[in-house]
């Protein structure tokens, strides 16, 4: 372990030359980054997911009662043992020869039981509630860590000079504030790790959706898109991308290191533009609709986009009063079996 430990902090690959990790030990006058630090994130991490546990039950659903969102989810698939067991034990996801089995076994048409897994599917999916109180704390503790950062960068010098932090690079003391900050953003992104096989990814203006104030998604998708191309096409590449590409190497020179951490920066800067390209994307698609109709970039009334799925589960839907599961007739017999039906086809087998 001690090897391992000893090839991964090679010197070499993470510090420029002539510096060494004994360079950067703890003094009477400065107080460095240590590795040892990156242990604190794991506690803190547990600490935010009980917080978050804690928030969302006491403080997120209150709010979202309030707002008359109510715990309701998809709807729920008929109960029938075959597709169930095929559903659990075999696939989510049938195949065409499946589908056409399923259909002679259970004398179901195929549209009606790829309705029936679709509608199954989304039935896992979390209720509207949930979905608000997952949206609300995520929008919550990313607020507060931006009013702390501000708060506390503008105060650092390195924050309105970029070139300051690379003449001291890398004797930059750590300072109290710094250290909270770095490791409570560390902490959270940890924390997701233990919810991310249940979260489902949305912006902090979903929760505009979900009670249903449409002028609000609009502004709120407005300022969103106006933020993001900025920050991301035009902060990002001017006074980050500079800094760590051009004037760190007029100031120290690259190290292996340095290559590794400019190319992870440069390929978030080419997420950065994909990102940037769907949100104009969707933003053109929203005034197209506008033109038309209500202009609704969010899709208040079907929220398609992440929490269901965005198959054609309305165009495979039967016309009201009509039973989905009963197979069509011709002439008086069934067009599956010839048989003729007196009423829709059992649940059961």
């Amino acid at each position: 372990m001690a090897g391992i430990l000893a090839w991964f902090w090679n010197e070499r690959f993470w510090l420029p030359h002539n510096v060494t990790w004994a360079d950067l030990k703890n003094t009477e006058e400065a107080t460095f980054p240590q590795a040892e630090d990156l242990y604190l994130a794991f506690p803190v991490a547990f600490c935010l997911f009980m917080v978050r546990l804690i928030f969302e039950r006491f403080v997120a659903k209150p709010c979202a009662i309030a707002l008359n969102i109510q715990a309701n989810g998809p709807q729920i698939a008929q109960p029938n043992a075959i597709l169930e067991k095929v559903f659990t034990a075999i696939t989510k996801h049938p195949d065409e020869k499946r589908l056409e089995g399923l259909s002679k076994q259970l004398d179901w048409d195929v549209r009606s039981i790829q309705h029936w897994f679709r509608q199954r599917r989304n039935q896992e999916k979390p209720s509207t509630l949930t979905r608000f109180c997952e949206s609300m704390w995520k929008f919550s503790f990313v607020l507060y860590v931006f009013i702390y950062g501000v708060r506390f960068l503008k105060k650092t010098p390195w924050f309105w000079n970029t070139k300051h932090c690379w003449y001291n690079y890398p004797y930059q003391p750590l300072t109290t504030d710094l250290h909270y900050y770095y490791i409570l953003e560390l902490s959270f992104y940890w924390s997701l790790m233990f919810s991310q096989f249940t979260d489902i990814k949305r912006k902090a203006a979903k929760m505009a959706n979900y009670a249903r104030f449409q002028k609000m998604c609009d502004l709120l998708f407005i300022m969103f898109a106006m933020v993001f191309i900025t920050s991301r096409l035009a902060v990002f590449p001017i006074w980050v991308l500079n800094t760590t590409l051009f004037e760190s190497w007029e100031i120290i020179g690259p190290f292996p290191s340095w290559w590794v951490f400019n190319l992870l920066l440069l390929l978030v800067e080419g997420m950065n533009c994909f990102w940037s390209y769907l949100i104009i994307k969707m933003a053109c698609k929203a005034v197209s609709r506008g033109k038309a109709g209500k202009w609704n970039p969010l899709h208040v009334s079907k929220d398609d986009r992440s929490d269901i799925e965005s198959s054609s589960d309305e165009e495979d839907s039967e016309p009201p009063g009509k039973n989905p599961h009963t197979a069509t007739t011709t002439n008086g017999t069934s067009g599956t079996n010839g048989y003729l039906l007196t009423g829709p086809c059992s649940m059961d087998d």
